[in-house]
């Protein structure tokens, strides 16, 4: 029996006895149409049966994926009256006396709230608060995993951006950091400023500026590997959303100084200036040659291809137009700009951001070690300046001899990710000032020290 499209994992055996075995396969479907194909040709094989059919995922799903769980027992009266009242009165009175000390006395220290209200969810689009909360879930577990962070999704179902901007306001008191997660461009910009301003805990919209880092540190492997500088390549960049735009913004900050930007009306010019902000600041601080058309058109020549828009965008034939030896970063998920099959001998580098190619270019690289190091260190805010170091360290944790066009960027489960990025961020928050000042302070006796 062969179905195409139907690629085959595990056989388990359930049970057995004379007369019939129960056996589990796993498979894999290039779309759910094949289910009913699949169930169909087994059952015409004489002797077989199909007892159920279950998705694997969604299984993995049931219930949620995370929970609350004490850091102490409770087991007698007098845990009782430690962990709560009677005693907790005394640590409220403490804090109320510095509200710094809710650092040491609370979970605030090592918990962050990734914010959404489910506007751009992965590449389904504005599906809403509650279908965004099991990818909400999703990065909680990876926060914990990978940096021992513990995550709370906030799902909001208000949009407006000043609405956003004041429940994330409202609740802050309780994180360390907040992690803004699949709000729509152009909200997306206007929200992560102004919460900023007002907060004096980091606020990191991953989705922008997670995806940059994570570009940069693959790029500046890639053009290793071909032998070409950022500041002379061409780059063209298909996407002007939130991580199109932070993509722009870092590359521009890492050096790079010949970049094109395309939406889906083409190549952003300062002569043909958007209203939205962000896609004004973009027109005015790219494409120095004002050149005009769709991103077929202006990826002549160019060395490098980002793209964070959609399938199908690219073809072979576009990308032997690029410069030699171009490197292509086909960033849309599920479905890439372009197949990496079909370039795979005219590419010299390519990245996806799919885990069964190499080169995937990864948020969960970026997200847990910079949090880590923002939480250990007390940061203020998460600038720039982190921005690059945390770039060039995750680039610096491929040694030279390992780098080739297939192993550009670190392994998700590489254990020094997190630690070195960490690092790499607290030493740039004490070096650009915005590490806050927490002193030791003295509580009902005891010396507490927390902050650096």
């Amino acid at each position: 029996m062969k179905v195409p499209g139907v690629l085959l994992g595990s056989i388990d055996l359930i049970s057995s006895s004379a007369s019939y075995s129960i056996r589990e396969l796993v498979v894999t479907l290039r779309n759910d149409k094949l289910v009913e194909e699949l169930v169909n040709a087994l059952t015409e094989i004489p002797g077989v049966q199909v007892n159920s059919v279950v998705d694997r995922v969604l299984m993995k799903h049931v219930g949620g994926k995370i929970e609350v769980s004490p850091k102490y027992p409770v087991q007698r009266q007098d845990d009782l009256s430690v962990i709560y009242t009677p005693g907790v009165a005394g640590v409220s009175k403490v804090i109320a006396g510095d509200p710094d000390l809710a650092y040491s006395f609370t979970m605030k220290n090592n918990t962050v709230a990734i914010v959404t209200d489910g506007t751009a969810v992965l590449g389904l689009g504005n599906i809403g608060p509650e279908a965004a909360l099991p990818v909400m879930e999703g990065k909680s577990v990876l926060f914990k995993k990978f940096a021992g962070i513990d995550a709370i999704p906030v799902c909001l179902n208000v949009h407006e951006p000043q609405q956003i901007i004041d429940v994330v306001a409202a609740i802050a008191p309780a994180f360390g950091g907040i992690n803004l997660e699949d709000i729509s461009a152009p909200r997306c910009f206007e929200i992560e400023a102004k919460l900023s301003e007002i907060l004096d805990i980091p606020v990191f919209h991953d989705d922008q500026h997670g995806t940059a880092i994570v570009v940069l540190a693959g790029l500046i492997n890639a053009l290793k590997v071909v032998n070409k500088r950022i500041t002379d390549v061409k780059l063209v960049i298909c996407g002007a959303g939130a991580a199109g735009v932070a993509i722009t913004k870092i590359l521009l900050d890492a050096g790079a100084r010949h970049i094109v930007v395309c939406d889906r009306d083409g190549a952003l010019a300062r002569d043909n200036l958007q209203q939205a902000s962000s896609m004004r600041w973009v027109a005015e601080h790219t494409n120095e040659q004002c050149v005009h058309g769709s991103v077929k058109d202006v990826i002549e020549g160019a060395d490098v291809f980002i793209g964070v828009s959609g399938p199908g965008v690219l073809n072979r034939d576009d990308v032997t137009k690029m410069a030699e030896h171009p490197v292509v970063f086909a960033l849309a998920n599920p479905d890439p700009e372009i197949v990496p099959e079909e370039i795979y001998d005219i590419a010299a580098v390519i990245a996806t951001g799919r885990s069964d190619y190499p080169n995937q270019i990864n948020n969960a690289l970026v997200f847990p070690g910079i949090f880590r190091g923002a939480l250990d260190c007390h940061a203020k805010e998460i600038n720039e300046q982190m921005y690059l170091a945390a770039a060039n360290t995750l680039a610096n944790l491929i040694p030279v001899d390992q780098l080739n066009k297939e192993n550009i960027i670190p392994s998700l489960f590489n254990q020094d990710v997190v630690s070195v990025m960490a690092k790499a961020i607290i030493g740039e928050a004490k070096s650009t000032g915005v590490v806050k000042n927490i002193a030791a302070q003295r509580c009902g006796g005891i010396v507490v020290k927390y902050g650096n």
